[in-house]
């Protein structure tokens, strides 16, 4: 018997397992990444918002059923409309313990205020959450009910005529532009640092009407201070059955979203975009988004990847046309 040969092969053998186990390892690593200390939970709005109020109940579910071994601690950057926010981001590249909870001004922002060097397509995306709404909204104080009622108010009181909303050249104003253009009108537009703000501004009769998320103003509204008028959406509202469409009043451009998105920084590693899609798909399987979704008519939607870049690119695109409107 070659005694050689044989310890020679099995010298061979144990080299290749232990080659196999470090490959093993580090891919079993890879795989289970998790972030080593808090997540920095960024909002490119106010804490009193729609997207305010969202991070804090991602938050929480997260926590709830833990989803992630690390806290997710939302913090506020709502300066320049979002600016402030899309800046940090860019300065985190790489980071893995840092992500943003996104709304359209992410795509306005940056066409707007283009001295920022901000290009979308760097950002890393994680998921697509929701789609959130629109309603056209006026204080209870007023005689205004319906569409109609509103248009002709708008057109007697003409410049002075006071419509608030977030930020500027962001979604509200894009909606408040859709409205003048539309029924030929001229309003006043006041921006506000979120939708909270907004809201607390209609119910407290210091602006005439508002196009805020339902989620905004909804308190107001249960509270007998504001009254919805018309929904940008195709089709009525669960959460407001009697409200009618803008769509079913004969107006078939009038359909507007808000992304609730989650990106991560530039050239964030594929482990960590990887595991935040992962906790935001439980989030999204989760009874208790699916109640709040449902609740607050938000739209469900949840893409990934190369899909949600896709539509970033698409609304860019969009946002980009609207904005060439106000502007004009």
């Amino acid at each position: 018997m070659n005694w050689n040969f044989i310890k020679s092969r099995m010298l061979m053998r144990m080299a290749i397992l232990a080659v196999c186990a470090v490959f093993l390892g580090a891919s079993y690593a890879a795989a289970q990444w998790q972030p080593r200390k808090p997540v920095e939970f960024v909002v490119m709005a106010g804490k009193g918002g729609g997207a305010g109020k969202l991070s804090r109940l991602f938050q929480a579910i997260i926590q709830k059923n833990n989803f992630s071994n690390q806290p997710f601690t939302p913090v506020y950057k709502s300066g320049g409309s979002g600016a402030e926010a899309l800046v940090y981001m860019r300065q985190k590249r790489r980071d893995s313990h840092t992500i943003l909870l996104t709304l359209n001004s992410f795509f306005t922002t940056p066409l707007r205020q283009k001295n920022l060097g901000i290009d979308i397509e760097t950002f890393s995306p994680i998921a697509r959450m929701a789609l959130d709404t629109f309603i056209l909204w006026v204080n209870t104080d007023t005689t205004i009910m319906n569409l109609n009622d509103w248009v002709a108010a708008v057109k007697a009181k003409g410049k002075s005529w006071n419509m608030a909303g977030t930020g500027k050249f962001q979604e509200d104003q894009l909606l408040t532009n859709i409205l003048e253009a539309t029924f030929d009108l001229k309003m006043t537009y006041t921006p506000y640092k979120g939708g909270g703000t907004v809201a607390k501004n209609l119910a407290g009769n210091h602006t005439n009407s508002t196009v805020n998320n339902p989620a905004e103003q909804d308190s107001w509204h249960k509270a007998g201070k504001t009254r919805p008028l018309v929904a940008f959406t195709p089709e009525r509202l669960g959460m407001y059955p009697d409200v009618p469409t803008f769509k079913e009043l004969g107006y078939d451009g009038m359909t507007y979203y808000m992304q609730r998105s989650i990106i991560g920084p530039p050239q964030m590693p594929q482990e960590a975009v990887d595991y935040y899609i992962g906790v935001f798909r439980k989030v999204h399987e989760s009874a208790q988004w699916i109640a709040h979704a449902k609740k607050k008519s938000l739209f469900r939607d949840f893409i990934t990847g190369q899909e949600l870049k896709s539509y970033f690119l698409s609304e860019r695109d969009k946002h980009r046309v609207l904005l060439a409107k106000i502007n004009k």
